[in-house]
């Protein structure tokens, strides 16, 4: 059944029902009880939702679930069209929501995914609606690709996109006449005066809020806001590699980067040094997130790093940190020495301050007094001692912390490396010393 060959309409229950009893997928009771039901209570939604919501197993062998996406699959096949897993990540919204305003993608379940050359890659939840493609290709001057893709995950990105890309033009309005000041190749012109930035703007608010739940969602481990000549660039660091999110117009970047200072008690004014900050927050799950941030000025302003921190890693055992029965053994080990030194080795999100932190978790009893030196301190743990800047006041801090046993069986004393430390540039390491050495 290619959906060009169909007339023009929405999907309904009926018809998709049909079509899965039709391949032996549902019988035929299920969906004329489901069918009853649905005129009953007259309630609406897309055809594929409301089948997914019941959860039924498909009667064809391995007798799979029939999910959202199984369905949506499932049915890009049977209308002809290339199946489309949207991926926010590969999304460029600010673009391509200037290409149709959100009432009229609503109103036909589309989303446009990219410029693909001469194509225009649009997403669509109802494959037998056609009327937009005209007016959609006069407007691009662009050939229309359909793709069909989840009816929820159509709806949730439009709001999203057309909400963020709002956002953006609004606080870009709002400072144009802004420039950076801390751009290494900023443009001076005579008479003018430099309008500040509001790191309280309730557009750039909304940006900020966005960026911090999208990271959650695609389980990033860190957020770069990275400052160029005309534009900046907001990257995540997903399973160990960067990905390019966006590209924002630098007096939002700007505005950005003051808003997350402002949160993380940093200083403001001060741009020309590097800083650490942290925040605390919650995700829209309830869940606690911890925020490590750094600043590092550049030729075109401050860049700056988000490092996302799940507090719950420190009540995790080594089963669940990926040791092996020989490994556990092996690093309990070490670790049960009185004295010595442990290099903790990988790249980043590798799992080094997860490993390091469980087990000075695990080793701070009423029997052991641990201490640590950090800079920065990367999650707050009351049941150790915490201290910050190691390298400035290591002579100052050395004494201290080795006369602060006496009246325990042991100090532990946990540092991370800073780089001038690093054994090899492309990998990063911590460093625990243990008495007598600390």
């Amino acid at each position: 059944m290619a959906a060009q060959d169909v007339p023009e309409h929405k999907l309904k229950l009926t018809e998709v029902l049909d079509l899965l009893v039709g391949d032996k997928m549902v019988d035929r009771e299920e969906a004329d009880a489901l069918i009853a039901e649905r005129r009953i209570h007259r309630q609406d939604g897309h055809p594929l939702v409301v089948i997914a919501e019941r959860a039924w197993k498909s009667k064809l062998s391995p007798h799979r679930i029939l999910s959202l996406e199984s369905l949506t699959e499932w049915m890009a096949k049977r209308v002809g069209l290339e199946y489309l897993h949207i991926d926010p990540i590969k999304v460029d919204f600010s673009n391509l929501t200037d290409l149709m305003s959100i009432d009229y993608a609503n109103r036909f379940a589309i989303m446009p995914i990219r410029i693909d050359g001469s194509d225009l890659v649009v997403a669509t939840a109802e494959p037998f609606l056609r009327d937009w493609e005209s007016t959609v290709k006069h407007t691009s001057r662009k050939n229309i690709r359909r793709v069909f893709a989840s009816p929820t995950d159509i709806s949730r990105y439009l709001v999203e996109f057309y909400n963020l890309a709002r956002s953006v033009k609004s606080a870009t309005k709002n400072n144009s006449s802004s420039s950076n000041l801390a751009s290494f190749e900023q443009l001076v012109e005579l008479g003018k005066t430099n309008k500040q930035f509001d790191a309280n703007d309730q557009h750039i608010v909304h940006i900020v809020d966005w960026l911090w739940q999208y990271a959650f969602d695609q389980r990033a481990s860190d957020i770069h806001i990275e400052p160029r000549r005309d534009l900046g660039l907001v990257r995540f660091r997903i399973d160990g590699v960067l990905h390019q999110v966006h590209q924002l117009p630098m007096s939002v970047v700007t505005a950005m980067t003051s808003r997350i200072k402002l949160l993380g008690r940093m200083d403001l004014m001060e741009k020309r040094r590097p800083q650490d900050g942290r925040i605390k927050t919650r995700t829209e799950e309830g869940q606690e997130i911890e925020l490590r941030l750094s600043t590092l000025p550049t030729a075109f302003g401050e860049k700056l790093v988000m490092r996302i921190f799940d507090p719950e890693v420190l009540v995790r055992d080594f089963s669940e940190l990926g040791f092996s029965d020989d490994d556990s053994a092996r690093w309990h080990q070490m670790t049960a020495k009185p004295n010595g030194i442990i290099l903790v080795t990988g790249p980043t999100g590798s799992g080094k301050t997860t490993t390091l932190y469980s087990t000075l978790k695990s080793l701070a009893t009423p029997e052991v007094n641990v201490c640590t030196l950090e800079d920065p301190i990367e999650m707050v743990e009351p049941s150790f001692n915490q201290t910050s800047s190691w390298w400035v006041r290591y002579a100052t801090l050395r004494l201290p912390t080795w006369r602060s046993k006496p009246r325990s069986r042991g100090t532990w004393c946990y540092r991370p490396c800073i780089p001038t430390m690093r054994l090899r540039p492309s990998r990063a390491y911590s460093i625990w010393v243990y008495p007598p050495i600390c």
